[in-house]
């Protein structure tokens, strides 16, 4: 069973350019407007500027969870960017984050969005995946660390 059903093999950036926590957004704004038909940059970056405006979604240990609800959405939507230099994303840790996951879903998703947090906040914690994600070589690596977890890595 996957682990991220919500997330497919396009949606991962292994080397994601940014300066600072504002371009972060504008940049997976940009990104996810590109796999998401009739979503517009513009709506997607101000959602999650909306939401950042109520507390940073940087949960620590270098790690951004950017997230937020549009009405154009019908389905849960997932993208991870490792960065390829950590930024200020004023964290609850006071660490940078250098690896974002963002998370798109329709306002009508109700308790869906908060258990597809909840649930990218647990795969995040398991021990030693951040690490694993760190040294993923490629975007597929990671695609396959993140929807298959740790067992395709010891093969």
């Amino acid at each position: 069973m996957p682990i991220l059903e919500f997330l497919n093999p396009d949606s991962v950036v292994s080397s994601l350019r940014v300066r600072d926590k504002k371009h972060g957004l504008q940049e997976l704004a940009a990104q996810a407007a590109r796999r998401l038909d009739g979503l517009s940059e513009r709506d997607i970056f101000e959602t999650l500027l909306q939401r950042e405006r109520l507390g940073s979604t940087g949960i620590g240990d270098g790690v951004a969870i950017p997230h937020g609800k549009l009405s154009q959405l019908d389905r849960l939507f997932g993208l991870v960017a490792r960065l390829e230099k950590p930024v200020d994303f004023d964290a609850l840790d006071g660490q940078p984050v250098d690896v974002a996951f963002l998370l798109l879903a329709p306002e009508s998703a109700g308790a869906d969005h908060l258990k597809a947090l909840a649930q990218v906040a647990r795969l995040l914690r398991e021990p030693g995946m951040l690490e694993r994600i760190r040294s993923a070589r490629d975007a597929t690596a990671l695609y396959a660390l993140l929807v298959h977890g740790p067992a395709t890595q010891a093969a």
